[in-house]
This record gives C-alpha cells, structure tokens and sequence, in this order.
C-alpha cells in the first residue's frame, strides 16, 4: 500500500540534479548508491576489495566516539514533507538510530545553518521506515545521522519543488518538475510511475514513462497534473517514446482552476476540455498549438488516454499567469 508521503516527488532523484555531496566514511559501501533511482537488491555472492558487497551506502565498523552522516545537496530546492529510511537487506549492520536535518545554503557541503527535521529515530533491520517532515522551508540540503554507524540502503525525500517564476518572461513548461509541476492522481500506473510523466528529458526506456494495465472493461486511464504555477496553456507535447505495442489509441486534455488538489481530484464537473481527442503514433512526440481551445488561465490539467497504454512524458507550455 502506498504511503501518504509518496503522492510527493521525490527530491532525491539524481535525474533532478541531487548529489551525495560528502559522508564521513563510506569504506563498505559507496555514499552515491543511497538516492539510486533503482530498488536496492541482494546478490549473495556478490563480495569486493572491502568485504560484502551492500546496495546502499554503509560505513566502516565505529571504534571511537562519535557516529557518521552524510549530506545530499539537492538538485532542485524543495518543501520536504517526509522521507523513508530504507534499511533494505542491512540486517546484522544497519544503524540502530537515524536522525535528519535540513539546510538552506548556497555551499557544496555547508557546516552551519542546519536545523533538525527528525528527531533521532529507532530503526529496525531490512524495513522502510516512513517518517513525516512538518516545516514549509525550502530547503536546498538534507543531512542523514547514523548511529553510530552502519548501512541504508536507500533514502527517498518526499516533497514539492518551489520554483521562482520572478524573472520568467515568455513560454515555461509548466508541467515540468523543475518549475513545480507534479501528477497527483491516476486511474492506475501498474507498469510505469506517473512522476514520470514530468521529469527531466526524455524517456531513457519505456520503464521510463506513465504506463496502465491493459483495460478489459469499458471506460479509459487518467491522470492529473498539478502545474507549478497557474498559467494559460499555449502549447502541448505527448511523447510516446518508447511505446510501440502498448502507446495509447487517443489521447485528450481538460484543465481547470482549482484552489488545491483535492478540488481537482473530486470528480468535478469544472474541467474544460484543452484538447479534444486526438490520434496518437508509437514512439515519437506529438505536438498540439493551434488545435488548443483558449480556456484562459488554469492550476490543473488532466490527461485521459484511450483505452490505456504508456505515455513517456507531458509537456505543457505556457504563460505563467499572476
């Protein structure tokens, strides 16, 4: 069952630019695998120069006072609403505590400025543990405490991105990660994640994009997208890269005004139809101008695909409105 935390995007994605930027030791295992898009695994055999081979970040055995930590410089600044500490397969060597800070700074690595967002925390061995963040700070750092050593595999940071719009003069991709956007709802993603619909680029594979189950009753797949500032859409792309036997039939998109999500996402009969339904082909971008309908300025757009399928990515460009 999915978390309340993971509606959010994950700010910890290497694709966003984020690095591991600095840990006290990371003799066992190297401090870049703890934001790995990827879910960590357990290869039995799998031993190098240090010993057991850990998916994850883990520090040398502690013989002195003291406990290790590592930061991570985020690649787009972010509101932090919770994070999982995932101690995937670290049984016998994972740290009995954690705790979390965050950080605004314009330094690589920054010493001062950090304040606590979560309290040291037990932890268990080989279990994801979710904890929620309560403060509205844009933060542009996050520093992970262990003690007093030990491995985790893998540390997501659940969140929105705040983009400044001040200086944005002309079309911005409004649905984009990096200015904000963010899906929010599905009628499913059994295949393929709909955060990535607005990420970074194009589709590396097609695991790499929003993909539904195959339909086999009557209706079609969703999705809601939540732009990162209200604004009138001019121009959109789809991109079906990478879909071939399974890219959707049809697609079509309806926007709207919404004072917060849950609005949109309360079957409301406010939508207005931006783009009546149109033909898609497999595996290229389709580009929508001049047969989009003026509606006007709008917070939220929605995505109908027809029956169902993969999109790899939305692109929606505009004029930021206010």
């Amino acid at each position: 069952m999915m978390h309340k935390a993971q509606k959010w995007v994950r700010l910890e994605q290497p694709r966003l630019g984020t690095r591991v930027v600095y840990a006290t030791d990371d003799f066992f295992a190297a401090k870049e695998r703890l934001i790995e898009p990827a879910e960590p695994v357990f290869l039995e055999d799998k031993y190098d120069d240090h010993g057991k081979w850990m998916d994850g970040w883990e520090s040398r055995r502690k013989r002195e006072p003291g406990h290790d930590f590592c930061v991570i410089r985020l690649g787009v600044p972010g509101v932090i609403h919770g994070v999982d500490v995932d101690t995937s397969f670290f049984t016998g060597n994972y740290p009995p505590q954690a705790s979390i800070e965050g950080c605004v700074s314009s330094e690589e690595s920054p010493r001062d400025g950090w304040v606590e967002l979560i309290p040291k925390t037990d932890l268990a061995g080989n279990a994801h543990h979710y904890l929620d963040v309560r403060n509205d700070t844009i933060f542009t750092h996050v520093r992970l405490h262990i003690y007093p050593d030990g491995g985790i595999a893998r540390l997501r940071i659940f969140g929105e991105v705040k983009a400044d719009f001040t200086d944005v003069d002309g079309y911005v991709d409004l649905a984009a990660v990096e200015h904000g956007g963010r899906p929010i709802a599905c009628s499913d993603e059994h295949y393929g994640s709909m955060h990535n619909l607005t990420a970074p680029g194009r589709g590396v594979n097609m695991g790499d994009g929003w993909e539904t189950a195959r339909r086999r009753g009557p209706g079609n797949d969703w999705v809601i997208i939540a732009l990162g500032q209200p604004g009138v859409i001019e121009r959109a792309e789809i991109d079906t890269a990478h879909f071939k036997g399974n890219y959707p039939d049809r697609v079509s998109l309806e926007a709207a005004g919404f004072a917060n999500d849950d609005d949109a996402d309360n079957e409301s009969s406010n939508w207005q139809t931006l783009l009546p339904e149109a033909k898609l082909k497999m595996d290229q971008r389709h580009y929508f101008d001049d047969v989009l309908n003026d509606i006007g300025p709008v917070s939220h757009v929605r995505m109908s695909i027809y029956p169902d399928g993969g999109i790899s990515r939305i692109r929606l460009f505009g004029q930021v409105h206010g």
